[in-house]
């Protein structure tokens, strides 16, 4: 079998992957990059938020992105029948981006992969793990190629940024149920043609139908929108065994966007991933760590999927570039327990958004100024700024703001 060697084999060329990989070849190090799927490829996550943007800019891809003309996002709105709860990033609190983009997945990674590979990182598309061996020194991986030809690889540092195929999760026992309640999606594109202009046609909107049942609409700068659903498991199963029919009622419960997409067919039959919430065991292991999806992925509702993947694709980068230079790395602490901190906060909002608290105070006729500043910062990502109360008291303030309003409002 062939046997080739890299310092740094990085699995997957989604945004975690390549963030790393565009970190890492600014610093010279040898990389290689499989990736099982052939690339454009659809993928979810496609609102990013706007502490994306400093990962984005730290790896060198920012200005790559910004050419391409993406459409910006400078907000969400959220709608429940007649409430509106409306949030601009430029009036959050602290420093950070005011804006970043909404994104047709397939092209947008696909674009960070191209430009990856113009500076010279190897991108094998189209292969498989299929081995890890983590029991030497340095690891050896297994890659199977498209024409069924294996290669050994021998490498000082993993960094698996695989997504939902989550590969060394799954070949190391990793896995675990997340904390989370259980959740599923349903999800397609529309050619909207006659989009409304402005504001209408642009900012990312989320309805509510239920506490626990809500819509997204997010359009995109190329004409097309993104129309999906989340919601508990067991509420899909009313509709229609037809993925299509489903679609079609699920869209007739709709109360704002009412009758809108009713002209429209989907550009693909559409897709649905049940128990889309992920956890694993631990986030790193001897010379190797877990990014983005494949090590943790919480609820879409906030948009955090692509923040922390880009997050936690730089900071295994530069960790492991420090392993790679001789300096000691305490992984738990600089690694795991960071991207847990992050993880905890959008946690608690998840889990406050569905038993109703959060969607309290997002729905309040006459929200806090401060209160709502500091919920916005959260919005953008900023989820390490222990300065701001709504994170620091991440686990409490939430229940207690709206425990407050209910007191107010009865």
């Amino acid at each position: 079998m062939k046997r080739e060697f890299t310092d740094i084999l990085i699995i997957g060329a989604g945004p975690s992957g390549m963030v790393s990989a565009g970190y890492l070849q600014q610093h010279n190090v040898q990389l290689k990059v499989v990736e099982k799927q052939r690339f454009p490829r659809f993928s979810i996550g496609e609102s990013l938020i706007p502490r994306c943007m400093d990962n984005f800019a730290e790896a060198g891809l920012l200005e790559t992105i910004d050419k391409h003309g993406f459409q910006r996002k400078f907000g969400a709105r959220f709608i429940k029948n007649e409430l509106v709860g409306e949030f601009d990033f430029s009036q959050k609190f602290g420093e950070g981006w005011d804006w970043t983009w909404q994104v047709p997945r397939a092209d947008f990674d696909n674009i960070l992969a191209e430009e990856i590979a113009s500076r010279g990182v190897d991108i094998a598309f189209e292969t498989e793990v299929i081995a890890a061996d983590f029991s030497k020194e340095n690891p050896v991986i297994t890659i199977q190629h498209k024409n069924g030809e294996q290669t050994e690889i021998e490498t000082k540092f993993v960094i698996d940024s695989s997504g939902f195929g989550r590969v060394l999760p799954r070949l190391l026992d990793l896995e675990k149920p997340s904390k989370l309640e259980s959740h599923s999606s349903v999800f397609t594109h529309i050619e909207e043609s006659n989009r409304p202009k402005g504001k209408e046609g642009e900012l990312i909107t989320f309805e509510v139908l239920e506490t626990e049942v809500w819509f997204w609409y997010i359009p995109f700068s190329n004409g097309k929108t993104s129309l999906g659903f989340v919601a508990p498991t067991a509420w899909f199963d009313q509709f229609d065994d037809d993925p299509e029919v489903a679609f079609s009622q699920m869209i007739s419960k709709l109360n704002y966007y009412k009758g809108r997409f009713d002209d429209y067919e989907p550009e693909f039959i559409p897709k649905k991933i049940k128990h889309i919430a992920k956890s694993v065991k631990s986030l790193y292991g001897k010379n190797f760590a877990l990014t983005g999806n494949s090590a943790e992925f919480l609820d879409p509702v906030f948009s955090s999927g692509v923040s922390f993947a880009t997050e936690s694709g730089l900071k295994a980068a530069k960790l492991a570039l420090k392993e790679l230079n001789g300096e000691n790395v305490d992984w738990q602490t600089e690694y795991e327990d960071y991207m847990n901190e992050g993880i905890a906060v959008f946690s608690s909002y998840v889990r406050d958004w569905y038993n109703g608290d959060l969607q309290d105070i997002f729905f309040h006729r006459s929200p806090n100024p401060e209160f709502k500043k500091q919920i916005c910062a959260v919005l953008a990502g900023y989820v390490w700024n222990k300065e701001n109360p709504f994170v620091k008291k991440h686990k409490r303030i939430i229940g207690s703001v709206a425990k407050f309003i209910n007191l107010e409002n009865y």
